[in-house]
């Protein structure tokens, strides 16, 4: 006897670009990606499309709400794709993650340019939103923000066996790619400002925090951005560890004190954790 498990279909790597038009042009550039739960198991069992919704309308329904509800926070325009989805029967939930991709302004002779931009590519902005019958929730975050720390930054105190050869050491270089992202629990005011101000105070404590692994630099991080928007009830990080090996110039008569690297990209340590509220 077989059974369908859980299942879930949707539309990926959606890719929309809004020029919205006046005396300066901006530009807004997203990667959209949908995917729906619900009643959809007959599809799978006997073939029958009924109530599957195409990915193509999952598409289109980006693109036509981008005309005029594409005017702020990539959130609320998350929620308003969410919820035009959830609204057929046999959805009960839709999952929205959009990622905005930054643009600069180009400068010229005449100064900043009005309609000529540059990929701004330090970090993205990304916002994940899911509708169902119990409500909604919304995740703000980014993604690809690479940090590097050349000093106050140590990892020492582990377990060693016949198979530890890694030595202890309490100046290393500390350099990740930050995923993070906070979950609402309420609506802020402006979107646009919590998220800067978040993103800041991340910034800050990752560069004035004395680390003593990845894991402390995370646990710190997130209590930090708890402390500064009582709003968002948990903090999810994601670090992959970069690591700068000191490089043995021995052999050529030289030496290295904590100078010359080689940065690697395989392989790496992964460290995650959810940093939330606790009860009072």
């Amino acid at each position: 006897m077989t059974e369908l498990g859980a299942n879930r279909y949707g539309k990926q790597a959606i890719r929309v670009v809004k020029v919205v038009r006046g005396r300066d042009h901006r530009v807004r550039d997203l990667t959209v990606g949908i995917v729906l739960e619900g009643d959809f198991a007959a599809a799978h069992v006997s073939g029958d499309n009924t109530n599957v919704v195409a990915t193509d309308t999952m598409k289109n329904t980006v693109y036509a709400l981008a005309k005029d509800g594409l005017t702020g926070a990539i959130e609320d325009f998350g929620r308003a794709i969410a919820g035009k989805l959830v609204a057929y029967d046999q959805t009960e939930s839709a999952t929205v993650t959009i990622r905005e991709h930054g643009w600069r302004r180009l400068t010229g002779p005449g100064g900043p340019a009005p309609d000529a931009f540059r990929r701004a590519g330090d970090w993205t902005r990304m916002a994940v939103v899911r509708v169902d019958q119990t409500g909604t929730t919304i995740d703000s975050g980014v993604e690809d923000l690479v940090v590097l720390k050349t000093g106050k930054s140590a990892f020492s105190g582990f377990p060693r066996d016949e198979l530890t050869t890694l030595p202890e050491t309490r100046d290393r270089l500390l350099s990740t790619r930050v995923t993070a992202s906070w979950r609402h629990g309420a609506t802020p005011s402006d979107w646009d400002a919590s998220h800067a101000t978040l993103l800041r105070v991340l910034l800050e404590t990752y560069a004035d925090h004395e680390s003593e692994s990845v894991q402390h630099s995370i646990f710190l991080m997130a209590r930090a951005m708890l402390a500064a928007d009582p709003e968002i009830t948990e903090v999810r990080m994601m670090l992959p560890n970069i690591h700068h090996w000191l490089v043995d110039l021995a052999p050529f008569g030289l030496e290295n004190p904590g100078e010359v690297f080689v940065a690697t990209s395989e392989p790496y340590g992964l460290i995650e954790a959810t940093v939330r509220r606790g009860e009072a």
